[in-house]
């Protein structure tokens, strides 16, 4: 038996079904943009943790820097003492962020940071209600997952969601739902469902995650805050997955060219330390109560530590640009892919910076996604030595964020194989 069939043994002895992996490896060690399993194979790492270590694993820069905090303190909870690596980071964001006068508030978990943004704005505005998107994903506990807007499989068999939480569609020209479709839908909901002199927010995810790494139209997201700032609405930017030079800019939702009110942050702020956080406009995140806001763990200084270090690397290996380079790369050569007869029939290739996508269909040069042949391709890429991640609404959507440090020579050799995980599958389809 080898070591990965050991620890799966061991694992479904241990470990409840619930908390599922999508493959079924397990990770020796990790550097950069590779990883190796317990049997020693080796991968090229196209899902980066899901989009968290955009600086890489193992950088040294964040590796040294916890080593240095851990010789300092671990851990003396921020809600009783306080310490500047907290206060940096807060600095750190503030300064990023597209919002006049922010300020800044940590957390542990992104699921943290949604849940706590919707809490600041309900305080804020003294509204219950909230208005999400189909296709997004903004946690697993019970208020971001009432957030999140798509069933299978988060919230299969899950029927007891928060109250006040409305979905509207999310804007995908593609798969028939265009930006008007979209906008009459929430006019629809303010006449027919809540007035919006009772909706607290508006959260959006400036690429969605989860959803199939579909870009939020500018256009749209300027006429949502143009339909916020009419009714007092606050406008949420979920930039958990986006955020930290993920899409070229260090934040997505500046793509856009609009100011949101509150941005929940978290995966890549802590280079693969559990970190979250939640940035907003001083009059709105100063209504929170003195104590309200925070956690034993919030802000932890080791987190804190890797986050300064993630901050610098951005900045000095120049990663805003690096992720459009590496973003042109893989998008050129999925191009190139998707025009040959010897793969499975894909195309729709879409990025935004580092942040790729494409959608694998039913037949060449049709619509009608296939979501058992994208497992099948994920499940091949694995066996060529590629790690992927399928998403998406419809299930067919392969997304790639590689970390933004990777070298040309290993993103060459990842297209490579997943070019033979492509091919492999095409003779079923």
């Amino acid at each position: 038996m080898s070591k990965n069939q050991a620890l799966l043994a061991r694992r479904q002895a241990a470990v409840p079904a619930g908390a599922a992996s999508a493959y079924s490896i397990f990770v020796n060690r990790a550097q950069g943009s590779e990883v190796w399993d317990e049997d020693g194979k080796h991968y090229v790492d196209f899902a980066a943790g899901i989009a968290v270590m955009n600086v890489g694993h193992q950088h040294p820069k964040v590796t040294e820097a916890v080593s240095r905090q851990l010789g300092r303190y671990a851990h003396v909870a921020y809600p009783v003492q306080a310490y500047e690596p907290y206060i940096e980071v807060c600095e750190r964001l503030n300064k990023a962020a597209p919002i006049d006068d922010a300020i800044s508030v940590l957390f542990t978990t992104g699921a943290e940071a949604t849940e706590n943004a919707v809490k600041i704005a309900r305080i804020a505005t003294g509204r219950p209600g909230i208005v999400a998107f189909t296709g997004s994903f903004h946690g697993r506990t019970n208020l971001a997952l009432s957030l999140t807007g798509k069933v299978a499989p988060l919230r299969t068999n899950y029927p007891y969601f928060q109250s006040g939480i409305f979905h509207v569609p999310f804007p995908v020209p593609a798969h028939g739902m265009s930006e008007e479709d979209s906008l009459k839908a929430l006019d629809y909901l303010f006449k027919s469902s809540i007035s919006p002199d009772q909706v607290a927010a508006i959260i959006i995810e400036p690429i969605q995650g989860e959803g199939g790494y579909y870009q939020a139209p500018p256009a749209f997201v300027r006429r949502l805050r143009e339909i916020c700032d009419q009714n007092g609405i606050l406008l949420i930017a979920d930039e958990i997955q986006s955020g930290f030079a993920r899409t070229g800019r260090f934040f997505a939702i500046e793509h856009c060219g609009v100011e949101p009110d509150l941005i929940p942050v978290g995966k890549a702020i802590g280079g693969g330390l559990p970190l979250a956080g939640v940035v907003g406009r001083r009059s709105v995140m100063d209504k929170a109560a003195p104590g309200s806001l925070g956690g034993t763990y919030a802000g932890n200084p080791l987190s804190c530590a890797a986050a300064l270090a993630v901050f610098d690397v951005i900045e000095k290996e120049g990663l805003l640009e690096r992720s459009n380079t590496v973003g042109r790369k893989l998008k050129a050569e999925l191009e190139r892919i998707a025009g040959r007869n010897d793969v499975v029939p894909m195309g729709a290739v879409r990025g935004v910076g580092a942040m790729i996508a494409f959608e694998i269909f039913k037949e060449r040069g049709g619509n009608v996604p296939d979501p058992d042949a994208t497992k099948a391709v994920a499940d091949r890429a694995r066996v060529e030595g590629l790690l992927v991640l399928p998403c998406g609404f419809w299930g067919n959507t392969i997304r790639i964020a590689p970390a933004l440090t990777i070298d040309d020579k290993t993103l060459e050799e990842g297209v490579a194989r997943l070019t033979r995980a492509l091919q492999h599958d095409a003779g079923s389809n």
